[in-house]
C-alpha cells in the first residue's frame, strides 16, 4: 500500500510539474497510528528507543551524537564535516574498503556524516543481518582510524566541492544570509568550512573532536524495524554497554547580533540573474510557539499557501519560484525568504519580499490561506513515517531536540489546534520587517540604482572574489593582515 501511495505522489508531481500550484495534500483519514515504542537509558547514559515496526523485513540502527558543525574548534570550521565523512573511512580493525564490503555483502546501507548541531552513523539492513549491523555501526562511530591518507583523500574532495560551491550564486546567498542573520554564532559559520581551514585541520583535531564529544551519555540510539524491543535492547548492551561515559563539555558560544537592517550586495559582474535572500532571527525548535510560527512562515513561503510565489510568479511574472522557510535548531532559528529575478527587476521583487512580511505582521492571514498550510503539514506527515529509516529518524529528532515522543502521535492535532489569531500574535511577536538582513547575489552596476530606488541607501558591495564569511566586513584580508572578528 505504501509502495502504490509513494507512486501515486511522484506521478502527481510529475503531471503538475508545470503548474504554479502544488498538488493538494491527500485527504486526511482516520487517526494516525504511530507505532508503539519503548525506551531505556544503558548504565553508560546511552539513551535507547526501540520501536517494533513488523510491516517489511529491514532493520535501521541510527546513532545520533549531540556535537556537529557547532561545536568545531575555533577559527577551524570544517571539524565536524570532515570527521563526519572519515568516520566510515577505516577503524582500526576495517580498512575502507573492508568496511564497503562487509555492508554490500548483505545488501544494506551505512552512511555517517555531521550536521549543525550533531553527528551520526547509520546502518538499513535485512533482519537476518541485524547483529553484524550493529557491530559495523559501532566500530565506525566508536573507533575511527583517521588515517592520514583517508583524511587527505576526503579534503581533496570538499575542498573542489568548495571551490565549484563558490561559483554557485545559490550557495553564495544562502551562506551569506546564514553570516548576516547568526554573526559570529556557530550557527552563522560554514559548516563546511572554508578553503583556508580546511586546509588547517590536522588528525589531532579530528581525534580531539572525536574524544571530547563521542561519549555515550551524549548519544542517542534509535533502532526501528522488524525486531522485539528485548532483542534490539540485548543488541544495543552488547555492542555499546561498554562504552565509556564521559563529561560533556558547555558550549560557549558567541550570541547572534541584535536585528538590524544590513543589506550585503555581492557582485558577479555580467550576471542576468540576482539571488535574493531576506532574514532575521527565528526560533529554536523546542520553542512553545513553534508550530504557530511554522504555519504564518508557511502561508508566506511554503506548501499550501505562499503568499509570495503567488504574487512573484503568478500577478507578476518576477520569477519561477520564490519561498520561505524557518529553520528551527537546538539552539536557536532563522526565518529565510529566497527566491530570484531578472536582475534589472532585482529592486521591485525585493520590495515584494519585504511589504509582504509587512503584510503578515499587520494583517490577520485568510482561514483558507492558513488551513491550506494546515493540510498540506498534515496530509503529508504520513509520508514521513511509512519505512523504518524514516521512524528512526523522526523519532531521534524529537528526541534530540528534548521533546516528547509522544508529539509525533499528536502532530495532527497541534497542527489543527493553530487559528488565526496564533499566527497574527506570532507574526506581530516575532517578525521584524524594519530590521532584516538583506543579501543580493548578482551584477552590482544593475542592483545599486535600484536599491535607491525602493528606499534602501546604504548598502555594502563585495566583489564575489574578495568575499570571505569569516571576517566582520565580509572582506578577504590583505595578505599579513589578520581577519577582524
Amino acid at each position: 500500500m505504501y509502495a502504490l501511495l509513494t507512486s501515486t505522489l511522484l506521478m502527481l508531481v510529475a503531471l503538475t510539474a508545470g503548474q504554479e500550484r502544488p498538488p493538494q495534500p491527500l485527504p486526511v483519514e482516520g487517526k494516525l497510528e504511530f507505532p508503539p515504542y519503548e525506551m531505556r537509558t544503558l548504565a553508560n547514559g546511552l539513551r535507547v528507543v526501540v520501536v517494533p515496526h513488523h510491516e517489511q523485513p529491514a532493520i535501521t540502527a541510527r546513532l545520533l551524537v549531540q556535537a556537529g558543525a557547532a561545536m568545531d574548534p575555533p577559527k577551524k570550521p570544517g571539524v565536524a564535516s570532515l570527521m563526519g565523512v572519515l568516520l566510515d573511512q577505516g577503524t582500526g580493525k576495517r580498512s575502507a574498503q573492508q568496511i564497503a564490503d562487509t555492508i554490500d555483502s548483505v545488501g544494506g546501507l551505512l552512511d555517517t556524516g555531521a550536521s549543525t548541531d550533531l553527528s551520526f552513523a547509520q546502518v538499513l539492513v535485512m533482519k537476518d543481518s541485524f547483529d553484524d549491523a550493529l557491530d559495523l555501526v559501532a566500530d565506525v562511530a566508536l573507533n575511527p582510524a583517521f588515517s592520514p591518507e583517508e583524511i587527505e583523500r576526503q579534503r581533496s574532495q570538499l575542498l573542489s566541492a568548495l571551490k565549484v560551491n563558490y561559483q554557485d550564486p545559490e550557495y553564495v546567498a544562502d551562506s551569506t544570509i546564514d553570516r548576516l542573520v547568526y554573526g559570529f554564532h556557530p550557527y552563522g559559520i560554514p559548516a563546511e568550512g572554508t578553503p583556508e581551514s580546511l586546509a588547517a585541520i590536522t588528525r589531532d583535531d579530528l581525534i580531539q573532536f572525536h574524544r571530547r564529544w563521542f561519549v555515550p551519555n551524549n548519544a542517542l540510539l534509535a533502532i526501528v524495524g522488524d525486531v522485539t524491543a528485548e532483542e534490539a535492547f540485548k543488541g544495543a548492551e552488547r555492542v555499546f554497554g561498554n562504552w565509556r561515559r564521559g563529561d560533556v563539555p558547555m558550549l560557549q558560544v558567541t550570541d547572534p547580533p541584535p536585528p538590524a537592517r544590513r543589506v550585503v550586495v555581492v557582485d558577479r559582474s555580467n550576471a542576468v540573474q540576482t539571488e535574493i535572500r531576506v532574514g532575521q532571527i527565528g526560533i529554536a525548535r523546542k520553542h512553545p510557539d513553534y508550530m504557530s510560527l511554522r504555519l504564518a512562515i508557511n502561508v508566506l513561503g511554503g506548501e499550501g499557501a505562499n503568499r509570495l510565489h503567488n504574487v512573484l510568479r503568478s500577478e507578476r511574472g518576477l520569477t519561477y519560484g520564490a519561498s520561505a522557510d524557518m529553520d528551527a535548531l537546538k539552539r536557536g532559528g532563522d526565518i529565510i525568504a529566497d527566491t530570484d529575478t531578472r536582475s534589472e527587476t532585482t529592486g521591485e521583487a525585493l520590495r515584494v519580499v519585504i511589504d509582504q512580511l509587512w503584510r503578515l505582521q499587520r494583517e490577520p492571514v485568510s482561514r483558507r490561506e492558513l488551513e491550506g498550510a494546515q493540510d498540506y503539514l498534515t496530509g503529508s506527515f504520513p509520508l514521513t513515517i511509512e519505512s523504518p529509516d524514516q521512524i528512526a529518524l523522526q523519532v531521534l529528532n524529537t528526541l534530540f531536540h528534548d521533546l516528547d515522543v509522544e508529539e509525533l502521535e499528536t502532530f495532527r492535532d497541534r497542527v489543527d489546534a493553530v487559528t488565526v489569531q496564533d499566527v497574527q500574535r506570532v507574526a506581530r511577536e516575532f517578525l521584524q520587517p524594519d530590521r532584516l538582513s538583506i543579501v543580493l547575489v548578482g551584477d552590482a552596476s544593475k542592483i545599486a540604482p535600484q536599491l535607491e530606488s525602493i528606499g534602501i541607501d546604504q548598502f555594502e558591495q563585495i566583489a564575489l572574489a574578495d568575499l570571505d564569511l569569516t571576517t566582520a566586513d565580509f572582506l578577504r584580508p590583505a595578505a599579513g593582515t589578520p581577519a577582524a572578528r
